[in-house]
């Protein structure tokens, strides 16, 4: 049974690359051209990752150790490369495929529709795509570590992870709305005390768990006489919360938002308290950064992953997933989102799945296969794209230097493995970043009092 299923998925999968995967089987459902092109990319960068995990795996250490660019003297240049062979494999890894996005970044800009000739380069040859970053990956393992590759690479993964903390930060407050949107919306037409009390039990639950994570950072990553920089995010980051979660519900505010309110201001206190968490974690300070590890009583590792680095990996996961799929909203323009999610070409049904209930004149054109299963694919570019293809590319390339700095840590190359989870700098990168998604919020709220003559919607 789990055999059948796997090939059933296997088969969707397919149906997502182009028509002619989707005429190997007859059980694929329809989809749109946009939206499956951008799974399959993601999925390409979801498999990366996962590479990238087992090149961290313990067991493949001494192995790694084989590796070409580890060949040189790598102690003049301020460590030992083995002894971080598999951050510095990663590195090339992820150098690969931010190659491979920044060329496809370049190679798509101007496209207009699926019509020019470059839209076969986007959605297709997908086989010969793969091979591209491998063939680079093959090639960065040849990088000799003496050359300062890492140390170098390092300073374009600190930028380009930045920037997409950004681009992060952007989609979470449009997840915010939107479900906020979708819940009040949903309780003003039905009218059921059932979504109120969601609405409530969501809103009650965010909160709870943000006030909890703040209670538990004063009292395991501060000291009574100590820690004065730790004390002053994890206060700043409260006093901000209080702020934005006011400002929602002011009558201004309401007024030109009437479904904005406390549930998406929870979602975003939650989240920037856990980037403060992982900003604390980055200290240097001993005293002021017990870890997870060192929370619960364990010694904490020089090598392998940090938990905040894992539940840093989830949520990206997510983030990557739903601007995959997700498509723009009226809170789009607001939040500043609808540069990176699709613009729904009217097509309701096919995100329903039933195709059926697809107008042919009006909403673009159907090409269906030769063979006997029937089946169709939806090509919603013909007349104009749904996305800017090369500023996608250009959020995948920032994606992955972000992946590279997550996984390894924020490591920085010619420091020691004894301090892996040390880095002041990513401390700041992240603790900014969390004022910065207040800071965004609370502009999707002002904007449109501050902006009365614009329309945001």
């Amino acid at each position: 049974m789990g055999a059948v299923m796997g090939l059933f998925s296997a088969a969707q999968l397919a149906c997502c690359c182009g028509s002619t995967a989707c005429s190997l089987c007859a059980a694929c459902p329809a989809c749109r051209n946009s939206t499956s092109t951008r799974i399959m990319y993601a999925v390409m960068l979801l498999l990366g990752t996962v590479v990238g995990c087992i090149m961290l795996a313990p067991g493949l250490q001494n192995e790694l150790k084989k590796v070409p660019f580890c060949k040189g003297d790598t102690v003049q240049v301020g460590f030992d490369c083995s002894e971080a062979v598999g951050y510095l494999a990663v590195y090339r890894l992820c150098f690969a495929f931010t190659m491979f996005y920044a060329l496809m970044c370049l190679i798509m800009i101007g496209v207009r529709s699926s019509k020019d000739p470059r839209g076969g380069i986007q959605n297709g040859f997908w086989g010969l795509k793969y091979l591209v970053v491998i063939a680079i990956a093959v090639g960065a393992f040849y990088i000799p570590e003496d050359s300062r590759f890492a140390t170098t690479w390092l300073y374009f993964g600190m930028i380009g992870g930045f920037l997409f903390i950004i681009i992060q930060l952007i989609l979470i407050i449009d997840f915010a709305h939107s479900w906020a949107e979708r819940w009040v919306g949903r309780y003003e037409e039905t009218e059921s005390k059932w979504w109120y009390v969601a609405l409530l039990s969501a809103t009650a639950f965010n909160y709870i768990l943000a006030l909890t994570g703040v209670i538990l950072l004063y009292v395991f990553y501060t000291s009574p006489g100590d820690c004065g920089l730790q004390k002053f995010f994890i206060s700043f980051i409260l006093i901000l919360a209080v702020a934005v979660s006011s400002v929602s519900i002011m009558p201004s505010v309401q007024e030109r938002q009437p479904r904005s309110g406390l549930l998406q201001s929870s979602v975003v206190t939650l989240y920037a308290t856990y980037l403060t968490w992982s900003a604390l974690s980055s200290s240097s300070d001993d005293q002021c950064n017990p870890g997870l590890l060192g929370i619960i009583g364990t010694t904490k590792s020089k090598v392998g992953f940090d938990q905040q680095a894992i539940v840093g990996l989830v949520i990206w996961m997510c983030c990557i997933l739903y601007s995959s799929v997700r498509s723009a909203s009226s809170s789009s323009k607001l939040t500043m989102s609808e540069h990176v999610l699709v613009k729904d070409g009217g097509v309701h049904s096919s995100m329903q799945g039933d195709a059926s209930l697809i107008d042919n004149e009006e909403r673009g054109t159907l090409t269906e296969d030769n063979g006997s299963s029937g089946q169709k694919v939806w090509d919603n570019e013909d007349e104009g794209v749904a996305y800017s293809w090369s500023f996608f590319h250009l959020t995948f390339c920032l994606s992955t230097l972000y992946i590279m700095m997550t996984l390894t840590n924020w490591y920085q190359p010619n420091s020691s493995l004894a301090t892996l989870n040390a880095n002041d700098a990513s401390m700041w990168v992240k603790v900014i970043s969390s004022w910065m998604c207040m800071g965004l919020y609370l502009w999707t709220l002002i904007a449109p009092v501050v902006l009365s003559n614009r329309e945001f919607n």
